[in-house]
């Protein structure tokens, strides 16, 4: 069993920053595939970044890629979400989530295992 816990959001105003956080107990995270999805009020929720296990491959949904970095620290037991460039649209609630195949870098939400609470990151205009 892996617990999630995300950290680092806020509001922040157009072209801002944010570094989202990613912590995991339980177990050590260097075995799981690592992702962000976020859910925007009204819609579903979609995927925003991967990493394999080791953060030497990464994957991006074509709306931040660019903008969003993701990276792991393993020893750490943590995931990041460097997100610069902000904007509106980008306000939502962000999850990370674990995927028990380390080798993948899916953006299906379905193909996750654990899953954090989320936290709220608002872009003002």
């Amino acid at each position: 069993q892996v617990q999630l816990k995300e950290s680092g959001g806020g509001l922040v105003q157009t072209g801002g920053s944010l570094r989202l956080s990613c912590t995991a107990s339980g177990r050590t995270l260097s075995t799981y595939a690592m992702g962000w999805f976020r859910q925007a009020p009204g819609k579903e929720r979609e995927f925003v970044a991967a990493a394999n296990w080791s953060g030497r491959s990464t994957h991006y949904a074509g709306s931040v890629e660019g903008r969003f970095t993701i990276s792991r620290d393993n020893a750490k037991n943590a995931v990041y979400l460097q997100m610069n460039s902000l904007k509106p649209e980008d306000t939502a609630v962000y999850y990370c989530a674990a995927d028990a195949y380390p080798y993948s870098t899916s953006s299906q939400s379905n193909e996750y295992e654990y899953w954090g609470q989320g936290t709220q990151v608002t872009v003002s205009s």
